[in-house]
């Protein structure tokens, strides 16, 4: 594999124990460029490789249906792994905690991390790096050009990084190894106790709005292969019609890898080059300018990480008349005068999702009825993560700070309330889709849920 996917984080005491892949952001054993380093640090070393992940009791607020959907997908990987001949240990707690403890235990030599942008894991890195003497490797296995190679700065918006980007693909958008199986040493874990679990996290099983896990994801992209690619560059931003890929939920919680997705639409280049492009273009370049930001801008969740420009428009009018101000309860269960907005966050309550269009008019809509730009990225982002299956996500932060918050974006003409950032209306909704169509949807499958 690529050793530019991989950087050393610290360096530590020379031993002869076995390699522990944290598995964090990359949960899969398929294309997992993670694993595969592990599994070369393993041989290269002629040491166990074993993995784990470990379950914290509370990551940003997200649902009961948000950790069921992971907990599945997990399950599917402890499998796959023993097939491997690698084994598996859940751990919950703290990582601060259990990671340092397992390291010991185990006397690895090597601790091999998936790479996160996000300030919360960040964090749970430094407290758990304080206690490790063995040797520290972080990969991205997220982005097809890892974040670190694409860029050491913040980038200014898609333009400037689109570029970068595709000079490095030829070196990193590759096929992926043929995984077999591991010589087993010896080093065993009790099995996780999976329906136990799931009867004492989830007395009321949460109904998932798609199956998780590799397999479901994979099934979901020849779908979207078969079906909806052929049409997606025309019709990606209606809502009110199926032409999205619906993959955001497996990405989120890299049940399947962008890489793999993006060699498996290549494949249709000849017969659907618009779409194809229009695909990747989303794929690949806004998802890793999203990882660009939440990497380099260490406010990506406060005002302070908009533009200057943004900054100072919306302070301009934050005295503005709002002819609606709404609670977050009464944002939160849809009590709101715009049947619009009603159903993009419906669809969010039952579907775990917002189609990408009605997610920009329903952020700016947060930011026309909060009492200020704070408050409406702090709803906002509240939102999106309790209810987004793909919430807590650099993607989420970063949609919900172009919408607010003008972050890769520029000034428009100034008005009330938004000042130079760019608006959203109803009338321009209705004359991009048919909004009556897509809220007769939302109404469907909510009655369904």
């Amino acid at each position: 594999m690529e050793r530019r996917r991989v950087r050393l984080v610290k360096a530590g005491r020379k031993r002869k124990g076995p390699i522990l892949y944290w598995m964090q952001r990359e949960q899969r054993v398929q294309e997992n460029w993670a694993l595969y380093f592990a599994l070369v640090l393993a041989k290269e070393s002629d040491v166990p490789l074993c993995v784990c992940f470990n379950l914290v009791p509370d990551f940003l607020g997200a649902l009961s249906r948000a950790y069921r959907f992971m907990l599945e997908g997990l399950r599917e990987v402890e499998g796959e792994l023993a097939e491997l001949r690698i084994p598996f240990v859940l751990l919950r707690g703290k990582p601060k905690e259990t990671i340092p403890g397992l390291v010991r235990d185990l006397e690895a030599s090597g601790i091999v991390m998936d790479f996160n942008p996000l300030k919360i894991v960040r964090a749970w890195k430094r407290e758990v790096l304080q206690h490790l003497t063995a040797t520290v490797f972080e990969v991205d296995a997220r982005n097809v050009v890892p974040v670190w190679v694409t860029s050491p700065v913040k980038e200014y918006g898609a333009f400037t990084i689109r570029r970068k980007i595709h000079r490095h693909l030829p070196e990193f958008l590759k096929e992926f190894p043929k995984l077999g199986k591991q010589p087993f040493r010896g080093i065993t874990f009790r099995a996780c106790d999976w329906e136990r679990l799931f009867l004492e996290l989830f007395p009321e099983k949460p109904k998932l709005p798609c199956t998780p896990g590799y397999a479901a994801g994979m099934r979901a992209l020849q779908e979207f292969l078969k079906e909806r690619l052929p049409h997606y560059a025309e019709k990606r931003n209606d809502p009110a019609v199926p032409a999205t890929s619906l993959l955001s939920p497996y990405l989120h919680f890299g049940q399947i890898s962008a890489q793999k997705v993006a060699l498996e639409v290549l494949r249709f280049r000849e017969q659907y080059p618009e779409s194809v492009d229009a695909f990747l273009e989303q794929l690949i370049v806004r998802r890793e300018l999203a990882e660009n930001f939440c990497t380099y801008e260490e406010h990506y969740d406060t005002p302070l990480g908009f533009p200057r420009w943004a900054q100072e428009t919306l302070k301009a009018h934050r005295t503005d008349n709002r002819p609606y101000l709404y609670t977050l309860k009464e944002l939160e269960h849809a009590k709101t005068h715009d049947p619009l907005w009603n159903a993009a966050q419906r669809e969010l309550l039952f579907a775990g999702k917002i189609h990408n269009y009605t997610r920009m008019y329903w952020a700016k809509k947060i930011l026309e009825w909060s009492e200020n730009e704070e408050e409406a990225l702090r709803r906002a982002i509240d939102l999106n993560d309790r209810y987004a299956l793909d919430g807590r996500d650099p993607n989420g932060y970063t949609g919900i700070a172009w919408a607010i918050g003008g972050v890769h974006d520029r000034p428009f003409p100034e008005r009330e309330i938004f000042g130079k950032i760019r608006p959203m209306t109803l009338a321009q909704c209705a004359r991009k889709f048919s909004v009556e169509k897509y809220i007769a949807r939302v109404e469907e499958f909510s009655k369904d849920s």
